[in-house]
């Protein structure tokens, strides 16, 4: 039976600052931390910034700009949506699933 999915969701308000806190360590500290998922920057060629490109993903704590909820925007997640689905990379979390998924 397959593992059920950590996608940040219903994140207790503990992981949340768990995850603010590592978001608030020195970049060094973030990418040799256990939760880090390293970047591939072949996948990043659609990127047209005069910015850097991510080494790593970290996972990023918000609040939701439609109810408040405190959410988790998990590394894995922004690796696919930047990678696979070849987002731009200064797009971020900003609502939680269930305000992005409901029709109003």
């Amino acid at each position: 039976m397959k593992a059920a999915r950590d996608a940040g969701r219903a994140s207790s308000l503990a992981a949340w600052r768990e995850a603010r806190r590592i978001a608030g360590l020195h970049p060094t500290q973030q990418k040799s931390h256990p939760s880090a998922v390293p970047a591939d920057p072949s996948k990043l060629s659609h990127v047209t910034t005069y910015g850097t490109l991510p080494d790593f993903y970290i996972d990023r704590p918000f609040i939701c700009r439609r109810c408040g909820k405190h959410e988790i925007w998990k590394a894995r997640d922004q690796k696919w949506y930047y990678e696979e689905a070849k987002a731009h990379i200064d797009a971020i979390a900003v609502e939680c699933h269930e305000c992005r998924t409901r029709n109003d």
